[in-house]
């Protein structure tokens, strides 16, 4: 029992208008800037995280192109080292081509203007095949020839082309500076005979790493980190001091001239973004910690989380507030309706808003007054139902004493052998017993027959031969229903109006069949019949029998274009109450031509044994 109250109260239907609002604006509003933070969250991390890679990778063109200019410089002094003249006659001749000091200096100070033009040249040198070499600041620290190093070995191969070696390790040649192995990278360019491609000599420069240093040391990725630059070895070309990296596996690199990757050294995952130069064959990369990164994705998270926050507090507020103004009138609404509800009739809503509730509460009074009026309306009409009542039990007092008094003239008749005194009696006698039918309006087809066959035998015995009748009723309609007293008035008016004023005997035909899916109830006559005039007035008053709610109008109407008031009365009574109890598809049509005959038709519903009035009314309805 517990767990079906719970289960009830969860659900949406069962809530209060209040709370259904307050859920409501909470959706709207605070799902929205759910969505909205998570939405732009992820798309502005996305937006820093490529734009902080866009940037590194800009920083590190900006190195690559530095550097290649470094080198594009160096490439150049060699260049130019090897097409010097005095240089050219160096390793043609050898020390024969220096052999005065005017061409020894002119050769020292054409080298020494490329350390005095370009800071970054720490010393150039120039070796012989057989191992003579001239420099100006740099010279061989053993007599071993030169011509012995891996340096001069590489430059020999690479056949004319400009090579950047590295970091010198263990050779045999430094500088009046000193410069350490890691403080120097050195260039080495073989000069060629242009005819015979042989290798006159080779040209060794050291680049102060400095230069290199002063390109990339001013470059700040985020926190802490920094660039390096490798060989294509993976060796550190370059590291600052903070690196915790000596060199890097180059199968990390790819094959690709630049991209990026993450990898964990020691307890730090570190982000590695790499750009390699086609020049150098060195490659610049940019190391930061992914913390320093996600830092910065954090701070703008916080700020979100803090508007959204800010956002929903709002939201909220602004919910309890706009669900208390709508939920509030309602509330009172609510409350003057159980008042109602208790019997309280005659209270009302101030009718001070324009909104909706207030229009609500307008039509709530309007109501109420209405209610009270039909309630006395209603308790009116109940009180004249029951003296109309009275009234129709007093009058049935007399036609139940009248038929109890014919049912004994008939039985005196028959005992004194007065037979057709005996039909008459007994015909009246079913004339008031089919009349009176228990109360009830709709009789057996069978029984209306009945009667207006009765009503005939009298007034035959009346006008003797001047009447005749015949009555055909198809098989169909024997087990149908219709309203009492309907064929009497119109065989009434055939008498009077066609048969009596007509000249010898006449002929009234009644005829009952089904048509077009509604009962036809036929009288028909050989008497005077009417005019055109008289006809079309006729049915006027017919077509303007007006519904329940006019009924006095329309009998003033019908009244004021009749022809003749009696004619009239019995067609219009029966109109009326074919017409109010099934609709105006059904009732009656007339026919006639002067000195020939009427034709008066009754357009009945099929009524069968179980259907109500009301079922026949409603299909007459769709019907029309």
């Amino acid at each position: 029992m517990e767990f079906r109250q719970l289960q009830k109260s969860f659900q949406l239907n069962n809530w209060s208008i209040r709370y259904k609002l307050i859920l409501h604006f909470l959706l709207i509003s605070i799902l929205p800037s759910l969505v909205i933070g998570l939405l732009m969250g992820w798309i502005v991390n996305g937006i820093v995280e490529k734009q902080v890679n866009n940037h590194t990778m800009q920083l590190i063109d900006n190195v690559n192109k530095s550097l290649d200019y470094y080198a594009g410089n160096i490439q150049n002094i060699s260049y130019f080292i090897s097409m010097n003249p005095e240089i050219q006659a160096f390793l043609n001749e050898g020390e024969a081509a220096i052999d005065d000091d005017r061409e020894e200096y002119r050769m020292s100070k054409f080298l020494q203007s490329f350390t005095t033009l370009y800071s970054e040249v720490a010393g150039i040198i120039v070796v012989r095949p057989n191992g003579d070499y001239f420099s100006n600041e740099m010279y061989a620290r053993t007599n071993e020839s030169l011509t012995k190093e891996t340096w001069y070995q590489e430059a020999v191969g690479a056949k004319g082309i400009f090579k950047i070696i590295g970091h010198p390790s263990n050779r045999n040649v430094t500088t009046h500076a000193n410069y350490k192995d890691s403080e120097v990278v050195s260039v080495v360019r073989a000069i060629q005979d242009p005819d015979t491609q042989k290798t006159l000599g080779v040209v060794l420069i050291d680049l102060k790493l400095r230069v290199i240093a002063e390109t990339v040391r001013d470059v700040r990725l985020g926190k802490s980190g920094y660039l390096m630059v490798i060989n294509d070895k993976g060796e550190s070309i370059y590291a600052p001091r903070n690196s915790k990296i000596g060199s890097l596996d180059v199968a990390l690199l790819g094959q690709q001239p630049s991209g990026m990757f993450a990898q964990t050294i020691g307890n730090q995952k570190l982000q590695f973004i790499y750009q390699k130069s086609s020049f150098t064959n060195w490659t610049t990369v940019g190391v930061f910690a992914v913390q320093d990164s996600v830092q910065e994705i954090k701070d703008i998270n916080l700020y979100l989380v803090t508007f959204v926050f800010i956002v929903c507090m709002l939201g909220i507020a602004a919910s309890y507030y706009l669900s208390h103004s709508i939920s509030r009138p309602i509330s009172q609404l609510a409350s003057f309706m159980r008042k109602v509800e208790e019997g309280n009739m005659s209270i009302r809503i101030p009718e001070e808003r324009e909104d909706e509730i207030g229009l609500l509460g307008r039509s709530f009074n309007k109501m109420l007054s209405q209610m009270t009026r039909l309630i006395s309306q209603v308790w009116s009409e109940q009180r004249l139902k029951r003296e109309a009542e009275l009234r129709s039990l007093q009058a049935h007092i007399q036609p139940h004493f009248l038929y109890n008094t014919l049912d004994t003239i008939q039985w005196l008749a028959r005992k004194d052998g007065a037979k057709e005194a005996t039909e008459m009696v007994e015909a009246l006698s079913k004339l008031f017993r089919i009349g009176l039918s228990k109360g009830q309006e709709i009789i057996p087809l069978t029984d209306e027959i009945e009667h207006i066959r009765s009503y005939l035998k009298i007034q035959q015995t009346r006008y003797k031969d001047k009447l005749n009748y015949k009555i055909e009723v198809d098989g169909s309609c024997d087990d149908l229903f219709v309203l009492k007293l309907i064929l009497q008035p119109l065989v009434e008016n055939a008498i009077y109006h066609g048969i009596k004023e007509r000249r010898g005997p006449g002929m009234i035909a009644i005829k009952a069949v089904i048509s077009e899916e509604m009962l036809e109830l036929i009288i028909q006559d050989d008497g005077v019949g009417m005019t055109e005039t008289r006809l079309a007035a006729l049915r006027a008053v017919l077509e303007a029998v007006p519904d329940v709610s006019d009924t006095n109008a329309a009998q003033r109407a019908a009244a004021e274009r009749s022809p003749n008031q009696a004619t009239s009365y019995g067609l219009r009574n029966v109109q009326e109450r074919i017409r109010l109890s099934y609709g105006e598809t059904y009732g009656i049509t007339i026919d006639s031509v002067e000195k020939s005959g009427t034709t008066v038709t009754i357009k009945h519903p099929i009524i069968r044994k179980g259907q109500s009035a009301h079922d026949t009314q409603m299909e007459g309805t769709n019907r029309g």
